[in-house]
């Protein structure tokens, strides 16, 4: 029989993923802030993981016509009749894959380290996060558009800080990207599409807690929380692409810098 008091609890945290999946103001760190509050401590990692790939698919639909574009630009470079746009989509194609080399790299060294996991380091988080994020309103516009390998290395080891709960790994990886001479929508992209084998390498990193998940939650349960991230996910992208466009991603600070003071001062 159903718990509806656990089953709320489980809608209300894909809510929370979904939502802060995409928004820059960190999901891990609102996850572990709300489980904190929930006295939900005991749910295994692997379903923070599950909402991340139910918000994965989000990113998938949204931004389907680019990744075609990659697909395209793969079958046009092994037939060898590439244009300029096959070009850029290989180039963002490599930064990808270097990218996401440097955050496997750093979210190794990173991983399962208790501290981080605490209530005082995802406040404070938060409050870096912020600073991210204002610092985003003085980025100039590039006369030059280019997509650089560089931009692999900076974005790249940006998402791998971004695993650190309360660091917001959108906020992160867009700053990164706008700081590095991306436009934003250009940054945008880049950010979401980098996404896809983060969240596909962190779920076989814990696909081995599937056993605990079991033990801890029914299968409704993880389901009914999935599909809620999935919902506000994708209202949350959308809203965020909009927000990156008009280059006003700071007002997230606003939240987020409060946010961390509370949490250091009344939760830690």
């Amino acid at each position: 029989m159903l718990n509806v008091m656990e089953i709320m609890k489980t809608i209300l945290l894909g809510l929370i993923q979904g939502v802060t999946e995409f928004l820059p103001v960190s999901s891990s760190g609102h996850l572990i802030l709300f489980k904190h509050i929930l006295d939900m401590d005991q749910v295994p990692k692997l379903f923070d993981i599950l909402l991340h790939v139910a918000t994965l698919l989000v990113v998938i639909t949204v931004f389907r016509k680019e990744i075609m574009k990659i697909l395209v630009s793969w079958l046009h470079s092994i037939q060898r009749c590439i244009d300029d746009q096959d070009r850029y989509y290989l180039r963002l194609t490599l930064v990808i894959i270097l990218g996401s080399a440097c955050t496997a790299v750093l979210g190794l060294l990173l991983k399962d380290i208790e501290i981080f996991q605490s209530i005082r380091f995802v406040s404070l988080s938060f409050l870096v996060t912020g600073v991210f994020l204002i610092s985003t309103k003085y980025v100039k516009t590039p006369v030059n558009h280019d997509l650089k390998i560089s931009h692999a290395f900076w974005v790249g080891i940006a998402q791998g800080i971004g695993t650190l709960p309360g660091i917001s790994r959108s906020g992160i990886t867009i700053t990164a990207a706008l700081w590095g001479g991306m436009d934003r929508k250009a940054a945008g992209e880049l950010s979401f599409l980098m996404s896809i084998p983060a969240i596909v390498g962190a779920f076989f990193l814990e696909r081995g807690e599937s056993s605990a998940l079991a033990t801890e939650m029914s299968l409704s349960e993880i389901g009914i929380g999935c599909l809620a991230a999935v919902v506000s996910g994708y209202i949350s992208l959308r809203l965020l692409l909009r927000l990156i466009q008009s280059g006003k991603l700071y007002y997230f600070s606003l939240y987020l810098i409060p946010l961390g003071i509370v949490g250091l001062v009344f939760l830690s």
